[in-house]
């Protein structure tokens, strides 16, 4: 392995920029990246990432978009949002890895908690019985948390476009907001739910893995003019962060090593727990990681669904476009990560539907709750 690995970092192979600016939002999620960097994973390959904190979804986004950022840890569904057009000047992207499954949470306030609402039946329940301007926050217009919040509320029959209202608030000031009483729930990565749960101002009403188990979280994402000028870089990026995601989930005491470390206040600034048993992974012999095509396709099936697309894009073109899977897989050659045996996955989420990659226009059209 070894010198496969010095074969791919020799010669034409060799990585065109050795310093990587990688961008980061302060939630567990960014475990893999922040290990890569301080434990010389990214060494090994070539190059050196080189961390920058930032305040906002939107600034990962612009900050990509003009250069002050090579790659970042960012939404999926973000990724797809700019590639598409939807509330940004249009701009290819290129979405690398998969940097996580689950790790996300429905939070719901201690008031709403002590009317009886503390998971989606009973909080639509409370909906109809006390009609009022019900406020939900995500991350992000077409991100992660905003598409399963909506996914979530539907499938318990509540309309997330007509009744209740969704505010747009970047992850570190949810428990603030949901604190001061500007909010009645939110969906966020960790640890900003168990926060409001340690705090006693908020019930954890489902973790995302309930409403899709082994969902994608975030990704390693950059813009297709990076990869076109630096592939070598991108590949070796990928190599490094899959060595890390290993490297924490080959034991419970690296993951808490992990949490000791991104609680300093220059990363994530927060307590340090690991208490979800199904929760957070980074790697789970690669089945993490990898781009799969339905994963990127199913956000642009709730753009359409909740009509932030307005018409139905090619899916799989689109798809197979933005996720880089040529370079993942040399990438995992490099780093013997075993490979799924197609670029679709099936999955069941919570409302029972299945989602495989097929026939994608007729599953965003198929819900009775949509735009």
């Amino acid at each position: 392995m070894a010198d496969n690995m010095s074969a791919w970092v020799a010669g034409s192979d060799r990585p065109e920029k050795q310093v990587v600016r990688i961008g980061f939002l302060p939630l567990s999620d960014c475990g893999s990246l922040i290990m890569a960097s301080l434990l010389g994973f990214d060494e090994k390959f070539g190059i050196k990432i080189a961390l920058s904190k930032e305040a906002s979804w939107a600034s990962v986004r612009d900050k990509l978009g003009n250069g002050e950022l090579d790659a970042a840890h960012v939404l999926y569904g973000l990724m797809y949002g700019v590639q598409m057009g939807i509330g940004s000047q249009a701009r290819d992207m290129a979405v690398l890895m998969n940097l996580n499954h689950n790790g996300q949470a429905v939070t719901l306030s201690s008031s709403l908690a002590q009317q009886g609402a503390v998971d989606g039946a009973s909080l639509a329940g409370v909906i109809r019985k006390a009609p009022r301007p019900y406020t939900f926050a995500h991350t992000f217009p077409t991100g992660t948390h905003a598409m399963y919040l909506h996914y979530w509320l539907a499938a318990h029959g509540i309309d997330p476009l007509r009744e209740v209202r969704m505010v747009t608030v970047p992850p570190p000031q949810m428990v603030d907001n949901l604190r001061a009483g500007r909010m009645d729930g939110y969906c966020v990565g960790e640890p900003w739910g168990m926060k409001a749960v340690h705090d006693a101002i908020g019930v954890t009403a489902a973790t995302t893995q309930e409403i899709w188990p082994d969902h994608p979280g975030k990704v390693l994402g950059t813009t297709a003019d990076f990869v076109a000028h630096y592939p070598n870089t991108c590949r070796a990026l990928i190599a490094a962060v899959l060595e890390a995601g290993r490297w924490l989930d080959a034991s419970m005491e690296n993951k808490q090593k992990m949490l000791e470390t991104i609680s300093q206040p220059h990363y994530v600034k927060t307590r340090q727990v690991w208490e979800e048993q199904h929760g957070l992974q980074f790697y789970n012999s690669g089945a993490v990681n990898f781009p799969y095509l339905s994963d990127g396709m199913w956000f642009m099936t709730q753009h359409r669904r909740w009509g932030l697309l307005k018409d139905d894009p090619d899916y799989l073109a689109v798809a197979s476009k933005v996720n880089r899977i040529k370079l993942y897989r040399q990438a995992a050659e490099m780093t013997a990560t075993p490979l799924p045996p197609g670029v679709l996955r099936s999955s069941t989420l919570i409302d029972g539907v299945v989602w495989d990659g097929s026939a994608p226009e007729r599953y965003a059209a198929s819900f009775a709750i949509r735009k």
